[in-house]
């Protein structure tokens, strides 16, 4: 297993990490015993970093994880888990939350400990505002908790505001070599490294999705390439490349999977796949451009929009549902263009006034295209469910 050093505070971490999200299933609910089982495989196989949170498995997880880290293994891995803001309306619910987590886990201290989903920097200022952060920086100081930090899934906007918000310890951040201009996006990654922030990926297979559901005209570019890896390999591979990538995580439900990913973090380097290799991902974006709806880069030219519509947004998840599928297609929309941030930004809010138009540099009809984005996405529940999912997290 190979490890990559936190500059931050000199841990040594696994550059696997094993998300606890996709726990193995048994009659609708996790199968403890088999959960606890593969942790313990993790573990022995040298992973050293376990995430979970408090909502995850509707608690099950972090109860099966403390179970099965108990012990002596507890003193030889790092925790993560994460405080939910949208639970919290007062001081009071955050410290009820973390001794819940504390008790599930078996632990008296938890080592990386995450604000979960913080959108936008309006988000982190309710925390302050409700003494969460100062209650935080008081529980490190305790030992209480060793870094604080937060996972993001949101826009490069919000993402660079609130990465330069505070003195992290560390992010979490969705990255993958379909998502290098969605989300936090390359640039974002980079500049949590020069501020000197750690940076933690989740979704490198974007949920199964590069694994799964890809056309097989990508399989066939991975297939060609003589190196006999699979594309979940290959995905792999590719965030493990980017040296500002301290560990991702892999939610890993089954022996199998956890068995093909050892192998592969066995001899996963920065910066070492040939400039062959990387253009094999190059033909396979060039694949998956072919079947995209709409030719946006997200250089962001268009933005901002007069009303509030989060452009390169909209149609990346527009594209997506025609790689991806619409489940997966839909969840992003929702999440990017409203749940999560301050203010709402979806496509029917596109007054058409065609500001964006003269500054596109693809020459998209941007309006146009807008429309069929709110046809694909926005049923007659959506912005019900949008109000409800925004009073919940504000």
């Amino acid at each position: 297993m190979q490890t990559r050093i936190n500059a931050k505070n000199g841990d040594v971490l696994s550059i696997l990490g094993m998300g606890c999200m996709r726990l193995p299933q048994k009659g609708g609910s996790v199968d403890e015993t088999r959960a606890i089982a593969l942790i313990r495989e993790a573990f022995e196989q040298g992973v050293n970093y376990f995430d979970t949170a408090y909502v995850y498995h509707s608690g099950k997880s972090e109860s099966v994880l403390g179970a099965a880290l108990d012990g002596e293994a507890r003193k030889k891995v790092k925790i993560a888990t994460k405080l939910p803001p949208y639970m919290v309306r007062k001081l009071e619910n955050a410290h009820k939350i973390l001794d819940t987590q504390l008790s599930r886990l078996r632990t008296d201290y938890i080592d990386y400990y995450l604000l979960h989903m913080l959108g936008d920097k309006a988000g982190f200022d309710r925390m302050c505002s409700l003494g969460v952060i100062k209650w935080l920086e008081g529980l490190k100081a305790q030992g209480k908790i060793h870094n604080i930090g937060f996972s993001f899934h949101g826009v490069k906007k919000d993402f660079e505001e609130l990465i330069q918000a505070y003195s992290w310890d560390f992010c979490q951040i969705q990255y993958n070599y379909m998502d290098e201009k969605n989300q936090a996006t390359k640039e974002g990654l980079e500049l949590a490294a020069t501020l000197g922030i750690p940076v933690i990926v989740m979704e490198p297979l974007r949920g199964g999705k590069l694994v799964n559901n890809l056309p097989q005209a990508v399989k066939d570019v991975f297939s060609q390439s003589g190196g006999n890896k699979s594309p979940a390999e290959w995905a792999l591979r590719w965030v493990w490349n980017h040296p500002q990538v301290s560990l991702l995580l892999s939610g890993m439900s089954d022996e199998r999977q956890l068995a093909d990913n050892v192998q592969y973090a066995s001899d996963a380097n920065a910066n070492s796949l040939t400039p062959a290799q990387l253009e094999l991902f190059e033909r396979v974006k060039v694949i998956l451009q072919e079947i995209t709806k709409v030719p946006c880069t997200a250089c962001g030219y268009c933005m901002p929009c007069p009303s509030g519509v989060d452009i390169p947004a909209c149609f990346s998840c527009y594209n997506e549902k025609y790689i991806m599928g619409k489940r997966s297609a839909t969840r992003s929309y929702f999440m990017s263009t409203g749940a999560l941030s301050a203010k709402p930004a979806y496509a029917s809010q596109c007054t058409e006034c065609g500001k964006c138009v003269s500054h596109c540099p693809q020459s998209i009809a941007i309006p146009d295209e807008l429309k069929k984005v709110r046809k694909e996405f926005e049923a007659f529940w959506f912005r019900p469910a949008m109000a409800l999912a925004r009073k919940i997290m504000s």
